[in-house]
């Protein structure tokens, strides 16, 4: 399967939390939640994923390869020009990778056994997604 998401991709990453701290029995406690940010930018990529969700999860391993397509407002990159800032690609998978198991597109992320990420400056916003199940053979290097 392959889509075009298309929207401003988040910036915001699984690593924006909130520390709430308060007292229990009299002993200090501390928890980490998400932003209000990062739950806003979780509920985008939701709202914006559910409409490609496979009728049926990915089986066995899975290959992903994601383009995250930033725009440029100030006009100082060209199109399809690697964007070299933050934020880091591996962080911004972390959400994505988490709503698409949320909405069933594979059972559990740790199936992603094969996975390329690429982030690029764009005229057009957006994330650009293809994901299709390995099978043994396909996955099966030489030694």
């Amino acid at each position: 399967m392959q889509f075009f998401l298309p929207m401003n991709p988040p910036t915001v990453t699984h690593h924006d939390k909130e520390l709430h701290a308060y007292l229990k029995d009299g002993r200090p406690r501390a928890v980490l939640h998400d932003s209000a940010r990062l739950l806003d930018a979780k509920a985008k990529l939701r709202a914006a994923l559910l409409p490609h969700r496979p009728p049926q999860p990915l089986g066995g391993a899975v290959r992903l390869v994601v383009k995250w397509c930033f725009f440029d407002s100030e006009g100082r990159h060209k199109n399809g020009e690697y964007k070299t800032s933050k934020p880091d690609t591996d962080n911004l998978e972390k959400a994505l990778k988490d709503q698409m198991t949320r909405l069933g597109f594979w059972t559990d992320d740790a199936q992603v056994a094969s996975e390329v990420a690429e982030k690029f400056w764009a005229d057009l916003p957006g994330v650009w997604v293809f994901a299709e199940e390995i099978g043994r053979e396909a996955g099966r290097h030489e030694r």
